[in-house]
């Protein structure tokens, strides 16, 4: 068995950051080459495996019983976050953690620390894999690929390990919202299906938030200073403006739970004209609504005031919560929280606050809850990832294999 830390850094090693401004699929080229990578693997390990056009990594094992029983998928993705660099990565591997400050070496004076982390502290004495301070790590989700991969190559070199028919996804571009818009659900073939795509070890999640995304665009009007009174429009106050007029205390970093908000994610403009951008979240289907109506409000209000074309506001739906379609077949939770004590694990059911592949693909059919990966501090230079939260990890992807081996499903 290849160890699990050096397949996580091979794939780290790949820069797969998506493209949330390009409209093909997958959003960078770059996406292929972990794809083609994964794809290849799976074929070393005699394992049926397809890469479509769209970028989708397809395997398949087939059952080694003699009764039948629903076949059960594992999903990861391989694009990283657009919020920071994925480009030549450089982790960092802190053995037998000590608890105190990590020195991440790329950015001089730059710490992981506990003081900020409080979490990092359960981790003492576990290894602990960290960025060097200039890019993120990819644990979102190469970690929970890792885990599947290993997974995979218990099976194939452990025939006695009994199970039934396994499917296997890789899909690009999850992290702009477009992972699985073109998943072909029965081609897949699988039942149910676990995104490996969580954080903390322990977690288990079949409630997402409802979301959309917003954009701005704002016509101002430009004037010579000198003469400006009564003539000019700075599209960059009048954004400020619209930001204003959105509930401060409804931005991510005053929220938590089941708590909604509005994520300002980019501004940029000029006098004459400024374009920026949000991310709208909550859980309840009713005020996911409520706050985009709010959107809609604010920007007919600034353009009663400032004239009709001032404010241009672009609204789209991601995704939806997936816990009505999950919650009919909640046995695929029970058995996940059996997959985790049989790993020693305590599982941890809350809200994901974020989304998963498996959000959409539960809606296409494929209920499809999300079990914990392991990393912390997702999409930015201060992600890390435990080493022995990957393992844990693995093992719950065979003890749930395990589990659905048993007949009378």
């Amino acid at each position: 068995m290849e160890k699990i830390l050096d397949r996580f850094l091979r794939y780290v090693s790949v820069n797969t950051q998506s493209d949330e401004e390009s409209q093909s699929q997958p959003s960078a080229a770059r996406e292929w080459d972990l794809l083609k990578m994964l794809r290849d693997e799976l074929t070393a390990l005699g394992v049926e495996v397809s890469l479509d056009e769209y970028g989708y990594v397809m395997a398949s094992i087939p059952s080694n019983l003699d009764h039948e029983v629903p076949a059960v998928g594992f999903i990861a993705h391989v694009d990283t976050s657009p919020d920071a660099s994925g480009a030549d990565i450089k982790p960092q591997i802190i053995e037998n953690y000590d608890g105190g400050p990590i020195d991440l070496k790329g950015v001089p004076g730059l710490q992981l620390k506990p003081e900020e982390f409080p979490e990092m502290r359960q981790y003492q004495g576990q290894t602990l894999i960290t960025t060097d301070g200039t890019t993120l790590l990819g644990a979102d989700d190469k970690a929970g690929i890792a885990e599947i991969m290993h997974a995979v190559q218990y099976m194939v070199e452990h025939p006695e390990f009994k199970h039934g028919p396994v499917k296997i996804g890789f899909t690009p571009d999850e992290e702009i919202g477009r992972g699985v818009v073109k998943f072909d659900v029965a081609r897949f073939g699988a039942r149910y299906a676990y995104t490996m795509d969580g954080g903390e070890i322990g977690e288990l999640e079949f409630e997402n938030f409802n979301a959309a995304s917003a954009k701005i665009h704002i016509q101002g009007r430009n004037v010579h200073p000198g003469y400006a009174k009564g003539k000019m429009r700075n599209a960059i106050l009048i954004g400020q403006e619209f930001n204003a007029m959105l509930p401060v205390m409804a931005r991510p970093e005053h929220t938590e739970g089941y708590e909604g908000f509005f994520h300002l994610i980019s501004f940029k403009g000029t006098v004459e004209e400024a374009d920026f951008a949000y991310i709208i979240r909550d859980h309840d289907r009713a005020r996911f609504e409520a706050r985009k109506e709010m959107m809609v409000k604010v920007a007919d209000y600034l353009n009663a005031h400032y004239g009709e074309g001032t404010v241009t506001l672009e609204l789209k739906d991601q995704y939806y919560n997936m816990r009505e379609q999950v919650e009919p077949h909640y046995h695929i939770v029970e058995k996940a929280v059996k997959a985790m004590e049989m790993a020693g694990v305590k599982a941890r059911i809350q809200p994901i606050r974020g989304g998963t592949d498996g959000a959409n693909l539960s809606f296409k059919g494929l209920p499809c809850p999300n079990i914990f990966a392991g990393g912390h501090n997702f999409h930015g230079k201060m992600e890390f990832v435990p080493l022995e939260s990957m393992e844990k990890a693995a093992q719950v992807v065979l003890n749930l294999i395990a589990l659905y081996a048993v007949a009378d499903q």
